[in-house]
């Protein structure tokens, strides 16, 4: 019999996590005991050590504020959680342990999990852990508060008919939105764009909540931007009245919208809508992931359900087609 430590809380005592890392190892060791010519496994880095490492050399490629939010959930949430783990210990159960305790903090594990992907990633590409063996791949995140809102066409129109009608001070504003909703773009990609990141027929973003980013144009995106007057490729595309500062759409999205009878419909919900509009055209949630600009697979994902209904739609049709067709009636 192997004793992995003491219980409670003296001296040699280990936490529930370490102990069962240290009985996956044993076991390994055992089952490996016999084969002669089995290599002496090399240690990898508990977390903790490794999310030093990880820290000095990946944050300096996040902004500010993604560094200092990094940061806290790293320190807060997970060296708390794996810091006794060895990294390559790390597995899919861990995890799921994880999240099972964070039920009452959902949004927070939300914003944590993609931290803990990107460092298992990181963790691949050094050699700490096998190709492949993300243990946070597929682990889905809790349902938010705010259900995601899709708009329909009916309503696609009356927003169309709204924004061709509107006689705003600022002539960029329409413009903008336009763009919102042809490229899935995020507000600030657009607010904040500049004349020297525009080469149709993409956009190149220097800079975005990913970090680097390429959005695709379409003909009708294309089509806004050749309306405007090209100025200087250092100016915004989209500027205020009178300074040179980006757009502030949200001042303006309130009257829009209620203009349009959509009071419910945030800026944001044109982005959801313009991936249930994909969903609805047969596009691949791997390719509307590349489209949107989405960094792990998991956050297209959230879109699945509508995969699933435009499916579901698509069966009933055939079938109802196939039983027409051979004269049977509901």
């Amino acid at each position: 019999m192997v004793t992995l430590g003491s219980a409670g809380v003296a001296a040699g005592a280990l936490s529930a996590p370490a102990a069962r890392a240290e009985a996956r190892r044993l076991l390994i060791k055992a089952a490996l005991a016999d084969l002669p010519t089995a290599p002496e496994r090399k240690q990898m880095p508990p977390f903790a050590d490794y999310a030093e490492e990880f820290w000095l050399d990946y944050s300096p490629h996040w902004k500010p504020s993604t560094r200092r939010s990094s940061r806290y959930r790293i320190d807060k949430q997970l060296v708390p959680q794996f810091g006794e783990l060895s990294v390559d210990m790390i597995e899919r159960a861990d995890i799921n342990r994880w999240r099972d305790s964070m039920a009452d903090r959902g949004g927070s594990f939300n914003r944590s999990i993609p931290i803990m992907s990107v460092m298992m990633q990181y963790a691949e590409k050094l050699g700490y852990r096998p190709a492949g063996s993300n243990p946070c791949r597929g682990v889905s995140r809790f349902k938010r508060d705010l259900p995601e809102r899709y708009l329909s066409a009916d309503e696609y129109r009356r927003l169309g008919r709204v924004l061709a009608d509107h006689d705003g001070a600022n002539p960029f504003l329409v413009p903008a939105l336009l763009m919102l909703i042809y490229t899935g773009a995020r507000v600030s990609e657009i607010a904040r764009l500049r004349w020297r990141d525009v080469r149709a027929p993409r956009l190149a973003l220097p800079d975005s909540k990913t970090g680097p980013k390429t959005i695709f144009l379409n003909p009708q995106a294309i089509a806004v931007l050749d309306e405007l007057e090209r100025r200087r490729d250092d100016e915004l595309v989209f500027p205020t009245m009178y300074r040179e500062n980006p757009i502030n759409l949200g001042q303006h999205w309130d009257k829009i919208r209620r203009k349009a009878a959509l009071p419910d419909v945030r800026l944001h919900d044109l982005r959801h809508s313009f991936a249930s509009v994909a969903i609805a055209q047969g596009i691949p949630l791997a390719t509307i992931g590349k489209l949107l600009g989405h960094a792990l697979p998991e956050t297209t994902a959230r879109y699945a359900h509508l995969a699933d209904e435009v499916i579901s739609e698509s069966a009933d049709r055939i079938c109802s087609n196939l039983a027409s067709a051979m004269g049977i009636t509901a």
